[in-house]
């Protein structure tokens, strides 16, 4: 049986390797291959191409890799058609995928879209375009899977894999001893997203806001995790330039976030994570103008942060664009951290997003959608 899973940025490159892990754990002579990043050539999956690199956010910024990702689109086309897998599973990455799957929706390739474009924020012409498109949508949230549905997929609310993925390794007292931070003192997060263009971006706004934190709190110390598709030059370019010392790690990404009393997060999965781990969050984001704009347009809810959307109201709170200036950011995080009352009822908002997520189980349960629609393929073709 030969499977290809297409993923194309940093958490696709995560979902994607859990995924594959758990197919070879129940199928251990499956074949794994396609698109994605380290953690999914770790996981054993054979990689055609690595584009993780590449990733970049908005309308008009996708162009600047436009040439290269048509060429990277093109190779998979062309090896999918020749290798004939008995399934393609698309993981995030929408321009792409989209395009890609209409490349090949003549194939006679079943194509089950895991982690689907956000038909919610999009509005139903987006959820008909993937229901024409995909063979099968395995949704990762509820309301996502009503969107589909009533757009006539054929979808399968999995649950959200997060809630098997996110497990800290270490005890909090063993973190800080690892990453060197006292005990009791109280610990920002800093999670500025996997992208270099959101590095760029947003960095230099949370290290304002950490400046500001640390003058009217000496004691606080910052950590910040780096995602394996950014090089550490990038990171350290802008700590250079800070006014506060933070503490980077590679790896243990949980482990960090799970002793931090707060953080402060790009719009994104991280958002996901640190409610998990019920660690209290400011959301930020900025994109270009002209993407922003468009996007106000297109985009048809009222808010960003994906723990807000999940609780369909304002829970933490969040900043687009201009919104996004050191002083809000700071007086937020300050408040979570001084103000026990506040910081009880943001966890209890957090706890309320865990459980929409669904059971734990989601990445065992894609692995069974996605070997049964393989599994049926290959009994299709021996008729």
């Amino acid at each position: 049986m030969n499977i290809m899973i297409i993923a194309g940025e940093d958490s696709g490159d995560l979902h994607g390797a859990r995924l594959a892990a758990a197919i070879k754990a129940k199928h251990p002579e499956v074949r794994v291959s396609g698109m994605g990043g380290a953690r999914m050539q770790a996981a054993g999956v054979n990689l055609i191409v690595d584009p993780t690199k590449l990733s970049t956010i908005g309308f008009w910024e996708a162009l600047k890799n436009f040439q290269v990702l048509r060429k990277i689109m093109l190779k998979m086309a062309a090896t999918i058609r020749q290798q004939k897998p008995d399934a393609v599973v698309f993981i995030d990455f929408p321009g792409f995928n989209m395009r890609l799957a209409r490349m090949i929706r003549n194939e006679d390739i079943p194509m089950i879209y895991y982690f689907s474009p956000s038909a919610w924020a999009w509005g139903k012409s987006r959820a008909e375009k993937v229901a024409n498109t995909v063979t099968k949508v395995a949704s990762v949230f509820p309301f996502e899977a009503e969107v589909y549905q009533q757009a006539g997929a054929d979808v399968t609310f999995v649950g959200h894999p997060l809630l098997d993925i996110v497990r800290p390794s270490l005890s909090k007292e063993e973190a800080r001893e690892l990453f060197g931070l006292p005990d009791k003192v109280p610990v920002v997060g800093l999670f500025p997203g996997s992208r270099r263009q959101e590095i760029e971006t947003l960095l230099p706004e949370m290290l304002a806001a950490a400046a500001v934190i640390k003058d009217q709190m000496p004691e606080v110390r910052f950590i910040l995790p780096r995602a394996t598709s950014l090089e550490p030059e990038l990171i350290q370019k802008y700590l250079s330039a800070g006014q506060v010392e933070v503490t980077v790690t590679e790896g243990r990404a949980y482990d960090a976030l799970n002793i931090c009393s707060a953080a402060i997060a790009a719009s994104g999965t991280v958002t996901l994570e640190a409610a998990c781990l019920g660690v209290p969050m400011v959301i930020i984001y900025k994109v270009s103008t002209s993407t922003y704009l468009l996007g106000r347009i297109l985009i048809r809810i009222p808010h960003v942060g994906l723990p807000n959307i999940v609780l369909g109201r304002m829970a933490m709170p969040e900043y687009l664009q201009n919104e996004v200036q050191a002083e809000r950011v700071a007086a937020d995080i300050l408040r979570m951290l001084t103000d026990s009352e506040y910081a009880t009822e943001l966890k209890t908002d957090l706890a309320e997003v865990v459980r929409r997520l669904g059971r734990p189980g989601a990445v065992d349960r894609a692995a069974d959608l996605v070997i049964g629609v393989a599994e049926n393929q290959r009994l299709r073709k021996q008729v």
